[in-house]
């Protein structure tokens, strides 16, 4: 069973629901959709609402006894209340459902766990369950409500066993957290080399099932996992890729954002995001034709804002308009023909339709600080030719008997290097 709650405190004088900017409806179909990620067989959803909440159960009684009929005449091993759930409301909930009750966070969670596949993304999801379920401790050995202290008889009461409980949660949370700094580590070594060549990276980012994952596999011809899921990607991928006219960059794809994302998700899952800190350009993906893609479109510039990204901080965003095909074919083609270089990209990652203006664009930003130089470099030495293709994109060749021409682009990044190494060989 899927709830969504819409919460319309009394004193709220329009009596709007005061947790979102996007509809109930739409709300419960991202919850089923969130369901289905995990292969749930949803038997009853509903839009619940809420003059004001209960502190101890969240919903009114007679709206909770009237659950407790349809779980018990559904047979529902399952209750997924799209809201946060303080553990008391939780607790509560179960033993007056008689079932399993799990929040968004929770839902996500289990996700998260199904989805991971390496041990960086292992690491990340149990960090995330393990803080999240720290707070949600409750006795569940009454028999081991004290354990005794001290020497003999005499002894105090010592540490009671949700204590101990918690204390080996932290410990293991300590533990996760120490190898999670190591995996950022080894991240930050990994950019410190890439930052030594002269491809730049472009991330992707974007709300879940934006279409990221297959505009990924579109443009770097991968076979990245993409399915028509919620947080169908979960471990970044990078890639390098060969723009139309030879430029190389790397593309990274991340994990997808969603509105009320937990925190401690975010914090967990920091060592992915760093990628799109570090990144040079970033293309913010959106499903244009979701009813609801301006709300998603601003859930994930608030998850950015959060990472310390922004247009005025962090690298460039280009919106990129992806599922062109799912428009109408007119208003698809006028998107599609109206595109001068600015603004959004309007694209379909699954057909290709408009990607060329994208590598364009893409191949426009990164060409707008290069400089370009004449060479004249001696044909024997092998060495400094092979160096000249690392550092730089040649643009054209001529081979002569003693000497090759050569004009080439370099980065800014790369031309203080370049200068240094090939000073004398600059033709003027």
């Amino acid at each position: 069973m899927v709830l969504e709650p819409v919460v319309q405190l009394r004193r709220e004088a329009a009596g709007e629901d005061v947790r979102s900017n996007r509809s109930p409806e739409a709300r419960l179909e991202e919850a089923l959709g969130l369901g289905a990620a995990i292969n749930l067989n949803i038997v009853h959803s509903a839009v619940v609402r809420i003059n004001q909440p209960k502190p101890a159960i969240l919903f009114g009684e007679g709206k909770v006894e009237e659950l407790a009929g349809l779980v018990q005449a559904e047979e529902v091993d399952l209750v997924v209340v799209d809201h946060p759930l303080t553990p008391v409301q939780q607790r509560n909930l179960e033993r007056r459902l008689k079932t399993k009750v799990i929040d968004r966070t929770g839902l996500i969670l289990e996700i998260f766990g199904d989805r991971a596949r390496t041990r960086e993304g292992r690491l990340q999801v149990d960090l995330a369950h393990l803080t999240w379920q720290k707070s949600r401790l409750v006795r569940s050995w009454t028999h081991l409500e004290r354990q005794r202290g001290g020497v003999g008889f005499m002894g105090g009461p010592g540490e009671t066993q949700i204590e101990s409980d918690r204390r080996q949660i932290q410990d293991r949370i300590t533990a996760l957290e120490k190898a999670l700094e190591q995996v950022r580590r080894t991240r930050d070594l990994h950019r410190k080399k890439r930052k030594k060549i002269p491809q730049p990276v472009v991330a992707l980012v974007g709300y879940t099932n934006a279409g990221k994952s297959t505009l990924f596999n579109r443009m770097t011809e991968s076979d990245v996992f993409a399915k028509d899921l919620l947080f169908a990607t979960l471990d970044p991928t990078l890639r390098k890729i060969r723009l139309p006219h030879g430029r190389e960059v790397i593309l990274s794809d991340t994990v997808g954002f969603i509105s009320e994302l937990p925190t401690h998700l975010v914090a967990a899952f920091r060592a992915t995001l760093e990628e799109v800190l570090e990144a040079d350009l970033i293309l913010h993906v959106r499903d244009i034709s979701h009813p609801d893609t301006d709300a998603q479109a601003e859930d994930v510039k608030k998850t950015l804002t959060d990472l310390g990204v922004s247009a005025q901080t962090g690298a460039p965003i280009v919106e990129v308009w992806n599922k062109i095909d799912r428009l109408d074919p007119a208003y698809a083609e006028k998107l599609l023909t109206s595109q001068d270089g600015e603004g959004p990209v309007a694209l379909s990652a699954l057909t290709g339709s408009g990607i060329d203006a994208l590598y364009a664009r893409i191949e426009a930003f990164m060409g707008q600080n290069d400089d370009l130089f004449s060479l004249a470099l001696p044909v024997t030495d092998g060495g400094l030719i092979a160096a000249l293709y690392q550092m730089a994109e040649v643009l054209e060749r001529e081979d002569g008997e003693k000497e090759i021409r050569v004009e080439v682009r370099v980065s800014d990044k790369q031309r203080g290097p370049f200068r240094d190494r090939f000073k004398p060989f600059i033709v003027i």
